[in-house]
C-alpha cells in the first residue's frame, strides 16, 4: 500500500496543556530540576520521533538510573491519567445521538412518538453490572485524587476563583497533582474480595445513588411523562464464584449488608434534609387525611411543630427508615430517631408514604410542590435502589453444580452415580426431584467442602430475600452451560432453601440464566433453550415472569476463535435465539459480558447496543462493566450521567428504530464465510503453530502481569500453562502491553482480503450497523497497536529464529487488517474519519513508546535473575502506566 499523507498536527485539548503544565511544575518542585529536565528531554525526543522529526525513540533512556526510571514512569503515567480526565470532560468520541432527547428526535423522524418510547421503557430493563474482573491497575487512592481534580476543574469552568472552602482553584489543583506524585501507585498486597466490594460500593454510593434520580428527572421532562425505573445498577462483586475460591457465603452477606447500609443511610440523609425543607403550616395550606395520619403516627408532639404536619410526617417516616436500618445492620444511623418505630417491611411501603406526601403537596398551587425537588428524587431513589442498592448476581461454573448435585443425590440415597448418567436420564431425575417437596439435605448429613460451600451460598441468598427483599438477588448465572441439566441443577440447589417451590414453580424468585461463552456453546445455545422451554414447568415459570435472560460472553469466545468470529458468533446466536423465544411466548433479555478491550467486547457501548440484531433487545439488556472501564465511565458524576444516558438512548433506538437493513441476508451469508476464514487464520496461529505458547509467554509480560495485585481471582483456571486454561483477561492484557493487541484483530485481515466480492463488503460497511461497529472497533485497536515497538519485544524470546518467524506472521496479519480497513473506509490512514479519537490516540503514542522500551529492558534484567526489588517494581509500574495510557486494555 502506498505511503499515506502525514496526519495533521494535533490540536491538543487546552485542558491537557493546562494539566500537563501543572504536572511539570510539580515534578520540578518535588523531584528536582535535573529529573524534570531528563523527563522533558525524553518526552521531547519521543514527540519528535512520533512527528517524524527523528528516527530514535529511546534518546535519553540509557541515562536513567533505576530510581530515575521509576520517577520517569510515574510521570508519564500521571500525564496519561490527567489526559484521560481532560478527554472524559470533553466527551471524546461521544455519539451525537447518545442522549434521550436526540434519540427521540431520530425516532420521531420515522413516525415513532414519545408515547411508544415511554411504553417500551415502562416494560424495559437496562442494567450496567459492575464486576470485579481485574483490569484496573491503579489504586483507589490515585482515582480519588483524580476525581478531586475533575471536581476542581468543573469549578474552574464555572469561572470560580476559589472553592467553597476558600482555597484558590489552581492552587488546589496543584495540591492534588502533588499528592498524586507522592502517592504510591502500586498495591503492595493482593486485593481481597472485601476490597473489591468496598471499591464497587464507592461507585454505587457516591455516583449511582445521586446521579440516577437526577437523570430520571431530566428524562421525565424529555418524555413528557414519568417512566418507571427502567435503568438500575447491578453487581457481581461478592457473588461471582466462577473460578474465585475466595467468594463465599460470607462475602455475599458482606456485599449485601454494606450496600443496604449505604442506601438506607442515604435515605436517612435525604429525609433529614426534607424535614428541614417542608415547613408548611396547616394554618396556611390544606393538608390531606393521609398526611395528617402520617403526622399523628409520628409521635412528634413538639409544640413548635404542632401546625407543621409535613415535618411531623417526615419525622415518622425517618423513624421507620432508621428502624429498617437497625433491623438490617444491627445499629442506628448517624442521626438517631427521636423515638422508636416499626421498620418498613418493603421498599413499596416506604414509597407509599412518600407518594402520599407528594400527592398532598401537589394538591395546591398548580402542583409545583409535588414530586419535584428532594422529595421527587427520594421517591425515584426508593423505586430504583430499594433496600438493596444494586441487584447482586450469583455465578458459578456448571461443573461445580454437577459435582454438588451428584453428592447431594448420593448422600440422600437417591442416585449413586449421577455424573455417569446420560443427559436424558439426568433431566428426568432432576425433574422428578423438582416435583417433590422432600428435601435432599439435612442437618445430620455430612458433605464435602465444595458442596457445603455451595449450600451455604443458597442459604445466604434465601436470607437476603427475607432481609432485603427479592430484588436483592434476582439472577443465578451458570458459566459453561452446555445442557438443560446444567440449568435444572441450580433449581435443585434453590429448592433446598425455598427459592424454588415445587408446588408453584412460577413463583420462584431467582431466574436461572445460561452463559454461552465458547464458539461451540454459542452455536448450541438455541437448541438448549428450545429444549429448556419445552419442559412444561419451565414454560409456566418463564411465561409468568414474561421474560428469560441469556448471557453471551465475548472473552472466552474471543480467546477461542478470534475477534471477528467472536462478535459474529454472538450476533448469530442472538438472532437464532430470537425465534426460540418468540415460539415460547417470552421476551428475551440479553446479558452481554463485555470487557474493556475490543478482544473482550470493548469499544463504544452505544455502538454495540445499536449493532444488536433487529428485534433482539426490545428494551431489555444488561451489560457488564469492569476494571478500568468502571473508573473511566463512572468515576465522576458527569461521566456517569453521560454513559448511563448513552445506554438508555441506544437501547431505545435499537428497540424502536424500524426494520432491518435492506439486503441484510446477503450480509449474513458474507459474514459466515468471512468469519470462518478468520477463525481458521486465528486458530492456525494461536493453537496450531508449533512453539506459539512458549513464544506468547516469553514475548509478552504475562508472567509479570500475574504478579500484579489487581484482583482476588487467580490468573489461570488451572496450574497448566495452556492458553485454553488461561483467563481471557491476562490473555488480552498481556498482548496490549506488548503493543500487539492481537486478540482484537488477528485473522480479520486475511479473511477480508480473501473475500472476493469487494463491492458487497463496501455495501456492508456503508449500511450495516453491525459491520460498521465491528470495523470501528477494529480500526481503533489497530491504531493502538505498533508493530515497530512490538518488534522490540522479540529480544525477550529465547529462540530467536522461531520468534522471528511467528512475529512475521503477526506483522503480516496486521498489515492485511490495516489495508483492508482503509480500503473499506476509504481513509488514507487509520482513524482519519474519527478526528477526536485519532488525536486521543496520537497524543498518547509518544508517552507510551519509552515506557515499552523501559519495560523490555527491565523484564530482561528480571528474567536474567537480577534481584534488585526496584526492577520488579519498575516492571509493574510500567504495566500500570501503559495500561493507563492505552485506556481500554483489559
Amino acid at each position: 500500500m502506498a505511503d499515506a499523507p502525514p496526519p495533521p498536527p494535533i490540536a491538543q485539548n487546552p485542558d491537557i496543556r493546562y494539566l500537563g503544565r501543572l504536572l511539570g511544575d510539580v515534578i520540578r518542585a518535588y523531584g528536582g530540576d535535573a529529573l524534570f529536565r531528563r523527563i522533558e528531554y525524553i518526552r521531547s525526543a519521543s514527540v519528535d520521533r512520533a512527528r517524524g522529526v527523528s528516527g530514535e525513540v529511546d534518546s535519553g533512556l540509557d541515562a536513567l538510573s533505576i530510581d530515575d526510571t521509576l520517577a520517569f514512569t510515574r510521570g508519564f503515567m500521571l500525564f496519561s491519567m490527567l489526559a484521560n480526565l481532560a478527554e472524559d470532560r470533553q466527551g471524546v468520541a461521544t455519539d451525537p445521538d447518545a442522549d434521550l432527547a436526540a434519540a427521540l428526535e431520530r425516532l420521531a423522524a420515522h413516525g415513532i412518538g414519545s408515547d411508544q418510547a415511554l411504553e417500551l421503557l415502562d416494560h424495559g430493563l437496562i442494567v450496567p453490572v459492575l464486576t470485579a474482573h481485574p483490569t484496573e491497575v491503579r489504586r483507589k487512592s490515585m482515582l480519588d485524587h483524580r476525581n478531586r481534580i475533575a471536581n476542581l476543574m468543573r469549578l474552574r469552568d464555572a469561572g470560580m476563583a476559589e472553592t467553597p472552602e476558600g482555597d484558590v482553584i489552581e492552587e488546589a489543583i496543584v495540591r492534588q497533582i502533588a499528592l498524586l506524585w507522592q502517592t504510591r501507585p502500586l498495591r503492595r498486597e493482593r486485593l481481597f474480595v472485601a476490597d473489591e466490594i468496598e471499591s464497587a460500593l464507592s461507585y454505587l454510593r457516591d455516583v449511582f445513588l445521586p446521579v440516577l434520580p437526577v437523570l430520571y428527572a431530566r428524562w421525565e421532562r424529555v418524555l413528557g411523562a414519568r417512566p418507571r425505573s427502567f435503568l438500575k445498577p447491578g453487581s457481581w462483586i461478592g457473588g461471582d464464584r466462577d473460578g474465585n475460591p475466595y467468594v463465599t457465603a460470607e462475602t455475599l452477606r458482606l456485599a449485601l449488608g454494606l450496600s443496604s447500609e449505604a442506601v438506607l443511610a442515604h435515605y436517612c440523609d435525604l429525609l433529614h434534609k426534607l424535614g428541614g425543607e417542608l415547613s408548611i403550616s396547616n394554618e396556611l395550606a390544606p393538608v390531606t387525611a393521609e398526611v395528617e395520619a402520617l403526622a399523628d403516627l409520628s409521635h412528634d408532639d413538639g409544640p413548635a411543630r404542632a401546625d407543621e404536619p409535613y415535618r411531623r410526617a417526615v419525622t415518622g417516616i425517618y423513624a421507620r427508615v432508621a428502624a429498617t436500618y437497625k433491623a438490617t445492620t444491627g445499629k442506628l444511623p448517624a442521626r438517631a430517631p427521636t423515638h422508636a418505630a416499626d421498620p418498613y417491611a418493603t421498599p413499596a411501603e416506604l414509597r407509599r408514604d412518600l407518594v402520599d406526601l407528594a400527592h398532598a403537596l401537589a394538591a395546591g398551587g398548580g402542583g409545583s410542590l409535588g414530586s419535584s425537588g428532594g422529595l421527587g428524587r427520594l421517591i425515584r431513589a426508593v423505586e430504583t435502589f430499594g433496600f438493596h442498592l444494586a441487584t447482586l448476581d450469583l455465578r458459578q461454573n456448571s461443573d461445580v453444580h454437577e459435582r454438588v448435585v451428584a453428592e447431594l443425590l448420593k448422600v440422600a440415597g437417591v442416585e449413586a452415580d449421577y455424573i455417569a448418567l446420560d443427559e436424558a436420564a439426568k433431566v428426568a431425575l432432576l425433574r422428578r426431584e423438582l416435583r417433590t417437596a422432600r428435601p435432599l439435605t439435612g442437618a445430620h448429613l455430612a458433605y464435602g467442602e465444595e458442596t457445603a460451600g455451595e449450600l451455604a451460598i443458597v442459604i445466604a441468598a434465601a436470607e437476603a430475600h427475607a432481609r432485603y427483599g427479592p430484588a436483592a438477588i434476582t439472577t443465578y448465572i451458570i458459566s459453561k452451560t452446555d445442557s438443560v441439566s446444567d440449568l435444572l441443577e441450580v433449581d435443585i440447589l434453590l429448592k433446598e432453601v425455598g427459592l424454588y417451590r415445587p408446588d408453584d414453580p412460577a413463583s420462584s424468585t431467582i431466574m436461572v440464566v445460561p452463559l454461552f461463552e465458547t464458539i461451540e456453546d454459542l452455536e448450541n445455545g438455541p437448541a438448549i433453550m428450545k429444549a429448556y422451554f419445552d419442559l412444561p414447568e419451565v414454560s409456566a415459570r418463564v411465561s409468568a415472569r414474561g421474560y428469560q435472560e441469556v448471557m453471551v460472553g465475548y472473552s472466552d469466545s474471543n480467546k477461542d476463535g478470534g475477534y471477528l468470529t467472536s462478535v459474529w458468533s454472538l450476533n448469530e446466536a442472538s438472532r437464532a435465539l430470537k425465534p426460540v423465544f418468540e415460539k415460547a411466548g417470552v421476551a428475551m433479555q440479553l446479558f452481554h459480558g463485555r470487557g474493556g478491550a475490543v478482544g473482550r467486547g470493548g469499544g463504544s457501548a452505544f455502538g454495540a447496543i445499536l449493532a444488536q440484531p433487529a428485534g433482539t433487545v426490545k428494551g431489555r439488556i444488561r451489560i457488564t462493566e469492569q476494571g478500568e472501564v468502571i473508573a473511566a465511565k463512572y468515576g465522576t458524576k458527569p461521566a456517569a450521567a453521560l454513559n448511563l444516558e448513552a445506554m438508555a438512548a441506544a437501547t431505545l433506538l435499537t428497540s424502536l428504530d424500524p426494520g432491518e437493513v435492506k439486503g441484510e441476508q446477503r450480509f449474513h451469508a458474507a459474514m459466515r464465510e468471512i468469519s470462518g476464514n478468520a477463525f481458521r487464520a486465528y486458530r492456525g496461529l494461536v493453537y496450531e503453530t508449533e512453539g506459539f505458547r512458549t513464544f506468547f509467554r516469553q514475548f509478552t509480560p504475562i508472567n509479570e502481569i500475574a504478579g500484579l495485585k489487581i484482583g482476588s481471582r487467580p490468573a489461570s483456571r488451572t496450574k497448566s500453562d495452556r492458553i485454553e486454561d488461561l483467563r481471557a483477561i491476562p490473555w488480552v492484557f498481556s498482548w496490549a502491553q506488548a503493543r500487539v493487541m492481537l486478540p482484537g484483530w488477528y485473522g480479520v485481515g486475511q479473511a477480508l482480503t480473501d473475500f472476493e466480492d469487494k463491492a458487497l463488503l463496501k455495501d456492508m460497511a456503508s449500511r450495516w450497523p453491525f459491520f460498521q461497529t465491528t470495523l470501528a472497533n477494529l480500526e481503533m485497536v489497530l491504531a493502538k497497536s505498533d508493530m515497530g515497538i512490538a518488534d522490540r519485544y522479540l529480544a525477550l524470546v529465547e529462540d530467536k529464529a522461531a520468534g522471528e518467524a511467528i512475529f512475521a506472521q503477526i506483522r503480516h496479519g496486521w498489515d492485511l487488517a490495516r489495508d483492508a480497513v482503509l480500503d473499506l473506509t476509504g481513509e488514507s490512514r487509520l482513524l482519519e474519519g474519527s478526528p477526536k479519537l485519532e488525536e486521543s490516540v496520537r497524543l498518547r503514542l509518544p508517552y507510551i513508546e519509552p515506557l515499552n522500551l523501559l519495560q523490555i529492558e527491565l523484564i530482561k534484567r528480571h528474567r536474567a535473575g537480577e534481584d534488585d526489588p526496584r526492577i520488579a517494581e519498575g516492571i509493574q509500574l510500567s504495566i500500570n502506566a501503559i495500561a493507563t495510557a492505552l485506556r481500554n486494555s483489559g
